[in-house]
């Protein structure tokens, strides 16, 4: 009987084995695809680029000095990870779970917006806290104050919105007011609240333009616009109540002619009946939220 070599068995294994070595050689050999995150990006961002404009610096001079006239006190709240948030917080006369929550422009929570604070909560007569966007950083120049919004992180600033709503309760309500880079957190902030979100106020912001985003506002908005503005212009502001129109939210716009910064009266751009007509105006509008 004639022997069976294996020979050519083994060397059809030999053959395979290289083969799907060298395969897995070749899959390991391939670079490996990184995801890259997706930025978290919108209408903040947009307003923090006109920090690059020189003519947008010499429209905001440094802000003059005002008395502070406030009370109320700081507060401090945990913000999951990362360093506690921090805002100015004044409470009304009795019980309520009202909160109107301020967002400060982009020289940060300095004195003007504690007495906005405290004002609010007189005339209103809810909690009001001013929260600060820049942990604690106050700009003093318009240099200062570019890098300070530019720097500014979307998320950190979400995160701490949450996290300051988290803190006041699961009873409390909020209505939201902003002005400048404050303006557009005020409708960012209506946006993360949800249907907790009774209001929102914006003093010349720029607007969210996403429509899938402006679907989930649960509140309808005031937009006080300075007809005189070069950056959230007339053309931002018909786009926005276009926008809106298309999400099936309603958007309110009182128009003033007066400048950028024209309700704070510590710049220079004040304009003292504008900030008055204005004022009366946004008391009307939340006083019944």
């Amino acid at each position: 009987m004639k022997k069976r070599s294996f020979l050519p068995v083994l060397a059809s294994l030999t053959v395979l084995a290289l083969v799907t070595a060298g395969t897995l050689l070749l899959f390991a050999a391939r670079p490996v695809k990184t995801v890259t995150p997706i930025p978290m990006c919108h209408s903040v961002d947009e307003f923090a680029a006109f920090a690059n404009d020189p003519l947008f610096l010499k429209a905001h001079p440094a802000p003059l000095p005002v008395e502070a006239v406030h009370q109320g006190r700081m507060i401090e709240f945990p913000v999951p990870g990362g360093a506690n948030g921090r805002g100015f917080l004044m409470t009304a006369h009795g019980n309520t779970n009202k909160y109107l929550l301020l967002f400060h422009e982009w020289w940060g929570l300095n004195d003007y917006i504690k007495n906005e604070t405290a004002m609010w909560c007189h005339e209103l007569g809810i909690n009001v806290l001013a929260i600060d966007l820049y942990d604690g950083q106050l700009a003093t120049t318009p240099e200062e104050a570019g890098k300070f919004m530019q720097a500014n992180d979307p998320v950190r600033s979400a995160a701490i919105i949450e996290a300051a709503a988290k803190h006041l309760g699961d009873k409390a309500d909020f209505r939201t007011m902003g002005w400048c880079f404050g303006g557009g957190w005020s409708l960012q902030a209506a946006l993360l609240l949800k249907e907790k979100s009774k209001a929102c106020v914006m003093y010349y912001g720029m607007p969210e333009k996403d429509i899938e985003k402006l679907k989930a506002l649960a509140s309808d908005a005031l937009f006080i616009h300075a007809s005189q503005d070069q950056w959230i212009t007339d053309q931002v502001v018909a786009d926005f109540e276009k926008n809106m129109t298309s999400a099936g939210r309603t958007v309110m716009v009182s128009r003033y002619d007066a400048n950028h910064a024209f309700a704070n009266p510590s710049s220079p751009q004040y304009n003292e009946s504008s900030a008055k007509a204005s004022r009366a105006v946004v008391k009307a509008y939340l006083v019944h939220k």
